[in-house]
């Protein structure tokens, strides 16, 4: 009989949460790397489901309010389970079994009691299933994932032949189909509103706030071709809205993402692109500008972080405000407006005054853009991270539930709540105008 393998990826335990394009990517990945195998592979995905649903395919997640862990008492909004019931993700686990192996990814690393959750229900139905832990989550706060999640292996870092070798440990044999893989596997899904794209692994810079050479080391992009195939194969099955998650996506446009573009729009095909992560706007020039439009992006999100000239440097020197406005002005030219410019905006970085985020909203209503704000997350092996601790601020064994960015600007950069929710309410009117 052949090997059964669920795919889990579980709720989002949050103060907020909205479904902008979210696919667990990793574990999509690692369905890939199974279909080469002869096996019965089945995905719950909690976070598939919109209660609300808005354009291109996002929308707000059902969520139950819970009670709060009691680290966050004290913070002032509802604790939410987003997603799909227990009672629907416990329907579905008694369907898929029973299972040779279960793999649960994480993403936020604060999103961990989902994680639990997951595993804690998956081992009342069946106690001795392997279970292997991977993601964001256990790579970056691994001891605490050992400690806590109950998972039996924990996997750390990018997918490689490992998880064969792990699979056999625990008894599971593999046995090779002949026919091809398919992209990240989009069968486990029953309908394809939208699809990810990843052109590319890692990033070139070494922001000091981000840990995305911490878990993809080496900078890589795929070969043109083999994104256009893949692009090319999601569109025939329906797909329309893709999203686009590179770390590093206008990096070496010349000989990658333009020639990408221009295949598309010589195809002929009718799509929409979206950027939900920050873009390098230091690469937008007047050609990469056109070809964005011309082949369907529609929503783009780019990085500027902050106006403050030392911190700019600080932080990984990727930009400036004048370069920043240069590349607005290219998007601009190429018929790209404010309801398509999306920037992001950070508060709550180390020593950051309001006074700093306020100074950058009034630079960017001044460019005619949405202002997306940010909040700061502390992230392990990051400077930020580094410069943190040695300044006593938090502790190297900080619970991740601390590290939430909804709370971590006003438990430790002592914002006051008020003060920020008149900020956001006055950047949320502006944007709506």
């Amino acid at each position: 009989m052949k090997p059964n393998i669920l795919l889990i990826n579980p709720w989002i335990y949050d103060f907020s949460a909205i479904n902008l394009w979210a696919r667990p990517l990793g574990l999509l990945t690692v369905a890939e790397h199974l279909s080469q195998y002869d096996i019965e592979l089945n995905l719950i995905d909690c976070t598939n489901i919109c209660k609300t649903s808005r354009r291109y395919g996002t929308g707000k997640y059902p969520r139950e309010i819970i009670d709060k862990p009691g680290i966050l008492k004290d913070v002032p909004r509802h604790y939410a389970r987003y997603g799909i019931s227990t009672d629907e993700f416990k329907v579905l686990l008694k369907q898929y079994s029973p299972f040779d192996m279960v793999f649960v990814t994480s993403i936020m690393t604060y999103w961990y009691p989902g994680v639990l959750k997951a595993i804690e229900l998956v081992k009342n139905l069946q106690p001795d299933v392997p279970v292997v832990l991977g993601g964001i989550y256990a790579s970056l706060f691994e001891r605490h994932a050992r400690a806590q999640s109950r998972a039996d292996h924990v996997y750390t870092g990018p997918l490689n032949n490992n998880i064969n070798k792990i699979m056999r440990s625990y008894g599971v044999e593999l046995i090779e189909k002949y026919d091809q893989t398919q992209y990240y596997n989009m069968d486990l899904y029953d309908s394809y509103p939208f699809a990810p794209i990843v052109t590319s692994t890692g990033c070139p810079y070494n922001c000091s706030y981000c840990a995305s050479s911490s878990l993809s080391p080496r900078f890589a992009q795929r070969a043109p071709e083999e994104v256009i195939g893949e692009i090319t194969e999601l569109y025939d099955i329906g797909v329309r809205d893709f999203a686009f998650y590179d770390d590093a996506l206008f990096v070496n446009a010349d000989s990658h993402l333009k020639i990408i573009l221009q295949e598309i729009i010589n195809s002929g095909m009718s799509m929409r692109f979206h950027c939900p992560n920050g873009v390098h706007s230091r690469f937008i020039d007047n050609e990469l500008a056109n070809l964005l439009k011309e082949s369907g992006f529609t929503t783009l999100r780019v990085s500027l972080e902050t106006v403050d000239t030392n911190r700019q440097t600080e932080t990984g020197g990727k930009i400036t405000s004048d370069t920043f406005q240069k590349s607005i002005k290219s998007l601009k030219a190429a018929g790209f407006t404010k309801e398509n410019i999306g920037v992001y905006l950070m508060y709550g970085l180390p020593r950051q005054k309001l006074a700093e985020v306020i100074e950058g909203i009034n630079f960017l209503k001044g460019l005619d853009v949405r202002i997306n704000l940010t909040e700061f997350s502390p992230i392990p092996g990051t400077k930020c991270w580094n410069d943190l601790i040695d300044c006593g601020i938090i502790d190297e064994n900080i619970d991740p539930l601390l590290t939430n960015n909804s709370v971590f600007s006003a438990l430790y950069e002592g914002y006051d709540w008020k003060e920020l929710d008149v900020l956001k309410n006055s950047v949320k009117k502006y944007n709506s105008t």
